[in-house]
């Protein structure tokens, strides 16, 4: 049974979800310049370049499974997007809004298991939620202009097994390789390193 005070945040909790979020923010910003660069590379088909999407999407995942604590997902990921924002962006503003709605789409993953499960299969679900929530953002503000057989629906499809795979799995995985070192010996996320 957890306590009532169990999902407040402790000071060490927004420490380290603004530090998760900070430098999120400032890959980000280098991702948007990698993924403008290789433009080229998926131009006879360009939804395919959503395999990369993933990436922007660690945080949420990420956060969630170090702080666990309500609203840590969307913490990490809206201020990582603001952060991209800052720092000059090519999407602009807009990023700030699709950065709360891609935390909300890890956010739920948590929830429904009440903050209570971080194994992988949790990792995996908000992964693929996330991933959820941005092809459906992209689809309606980003996409919208472009055809729904031949790029839209590969595009959000991609954008979900993306999702999955790098922040799902690889946030699980992140999130053992941080616990491994000891920088998480003060949260759950270091003591429970041998938990599949």
């Amino acid at each position: 049974m957890q306590h009532t005070d169990s999902n407040r945040w402790r000071t060490i909790d927004i420490v380290v979800a603004a530090v998760i979020a900070v430098a999120f923010g400032v890959i980000f910003w280098a991702w948007g310049l990698v993924w403008k660069a290789t433009d080229p590379l998926f131009a006879s088909v360009p939804a395919t370049q959503a395999i990369m999407y993933g990436v922007w999407l660690v945080p949420a995942v990420l956060g969630g499974l170090v702080i666990r604590k309500p609203g840590a997902a969307l913490f990490c990921e809206a201020v990582a997007a603001t952060v991209s924002a800052l720092l000059g962006s090519e999407w602009g503003g807009i990023t700030i809004v699709q950065g709360l709605i891609q935390g909300v789409g890890a956010e739920l993953a948590f929830a429904a298991l009440r903050y209570r499960s971080f194994r992988l299969p949790v990792a995996v679900l908000a992964g693929a939620l996330t991933g959820l929530s941005a092809a459906v953002f992209d689809f309606v503000v980003w996409n919208v202009e472009y055809d729904l057989a031949s790029y839209r629906l590969p595009y959000a499809a991609l954008t979900v097994l993306s999702a999955t795979v790098v922040a799902g799995v690889g946030g699980w995985y992140l999130t053992r390789a941080l616990a491994g070192t000891g920088v998480l010996d003060r949260f759950p996320a270091g003591r429970d390193r041998p938990a599949v």
